[in-house]
């Protein structure tokens, strides 16, 4: 699957100032991907504050981007949960036929054990008509889904073809490169690791920061997969304190905050988040003010 290696991003979900969803900032937060080197987006992610919307306001966000994007990159779907029947029914019932594939995140606050995890996807494997990219993300589900449970489900289940790694730990990234069938990807989800991960063979990431500054971010991760990591690092360096900076207070909070230093949308977020703060707002716009004299 050529069409994810690269970078994808993860896409905010942007919101006017009473909380409706901004349709005009979301097309020009296309835009500015596609303009801009990005290689796949990632619609309807925890980025995109899927849990606070409405299977209406799903469905429009859905065929409000496949309007902009015309087909000009690949569109992955996050279709997870923690309830596998539901999560089949909602595979068996959706129209895919514009997607690549889907994102489906670990199951969250029940804490399976390796095998439930297994079963889990397995039963999401079986249902999916498109390839399937795994989505381990710990900090947020609770539960870790480790290499050798990975490995299981490349091998057993031909349409999973990656998986989303965002554990934080570097040494679990290498273990899943070190055992993985040969057509397999790993994908960091981690902005921080992105680059050393795709230089130890991993596929590239998919990003958060990387929809706010998309030209370099893409370049970047395209000179880790060109073996060029001296070049690739000089671009790492100036914008590492960004991935810092977005994180600090959540995310989207922190994207959304420099997403709006950029005029690319607002920095609302739906309760239970919070937008940010103004002295974070401050310190992202003391950086891009920085940044854009580099």
């Amino acid at each position: 699957m050529k069409e994810f290696l690269g970078t994808g991003v993860a896409l905010v979900t942007p919101f006017t100032s009473n909380k409706k969803i901004d349709f005009t900032a979301l097309e020009s937060l296309v835009n500015y991907q596609i303009d801009n080197g990005i290689d796949y987006l990632v619609v309807l992610g925890t980025t995109g504050e899927n849990s606070t919307l409405s299977k209406q306001e799903q469905q429009q966000i859905k065929d409000k981007i496949i309007e902009v994007n015309k087909g000009r990159l690949p569109l992955v779907i996050g279709i997870g949960g923690n309830n596998t029947q539901a999560v089949v029914e909602e595979l068996e019932n959706s129209d895919l036929s514009k997607f690549t594939a889907i994102l489906s995140v670990s199951p969250y606050y029940n804490k399976p054990t390796q095998n439930g995890i297994y079963q889990h996807f397995k039963a999401i494997s079986k249902a999916s008509s498109i390839p399937v990219i795994l989505y381990n993300v710990p900090p947020r589900t609770g539960s870790n889904m480790e290499p050798k449970t990975v490995s299981k489900l490349a091998e057993n289940c031909k349409n999973i073809i990656a998986i989303k790694e965002a554990s934080g730990d570097f040494e679990q990234g290498l273990e899943l490169l070190r055992n993985k069938p040969k057509d397999f990807m790993v994908i960091s989800g981690e902005d921080k690791l992105a680059l050393p991960l795709t230089l130890a063979g991993g596929s590239g990431v998919i990003s958060v920061i990387g929809q706010a500054l998309p030209s370099k971010f893409s370049q970047m991760i395209k000179l880790g997969l060109g073996g060029k990591p001296k070049q690739a690092f000089g671009i790492f360096y100036k914008l590492m304190p960004s991935i810092d900076l977005i994180f600090t207070e959540g995310n989207p909070a922190g994207i959304k905050a420099l997403l709006s230093k950029l005029n690319i949308c607002g920095t609302d977020v739906r309760l239970p988040l919070v937008k940010a703060t103004n002295e974070l707002q401050q310190d992202i716009d003391n950086f891009i003010n920085e940044y854009k004299t580099k």
